[in-house]
């Protein structure tokens, strides 16, 4: 089994910041991907960031690109999403996801019936 908690998360202003960190745990043969997806209210949960622990490929979805990086550290265990310049389109709940997935835009477009998933935690951008 594989276990992932998120943290980071709150209420920022428009064009702030906010660091999500998601800690891993569990036997790391059971996934070679790991991302953040996000679900805002009525609409459904896309991936926005996924990253091969293997050869460290990365795709995101274009309105994150230049303002949202994804990142692990040696352990392969943590995983974070840096977020800059942040808009209130981007206020979701987000969550991290870790799987086995042939590539990155397949762990980009999981189903929420595959691989493991942590709880969520709310951002929300606002004035």
């Amino acid at each position: 089994q594989v276990q992932l908690a998120e943290s980071g998360g709150g209420l920022v202003q428009p064009g702030g910041s906010l660091r999500l960190t998601c800690k891993v745990s569990g036997s790391t043969s059971k996934y070679n991907t790991i991302g953040w997806f996000r679900q805002a209210p009525g609409k459904e949960r896309e991936g926005v960031s996924c990253m091969s622990t293997s050869d460290g490929s990365i795709t995101s979805i274009n309105s994150v690109k230049g303002r949202f990086t994804i990142s692990t550290d040696n352990a392969k265990d943590t995983v974070t999403l840096q977020m800059n310049d942040l808009k209130p389109e981007d206020t979701a709940v987000y969550y991290c996801a870790a799987a086995l997935a042939v590539n990155v835009q397949v762990m980009c477009r999981m189903s929420i019936y595959s691989g493991y998933w942590g709880q969520g935690i709310q951002v929300t951008v606002s004035s």
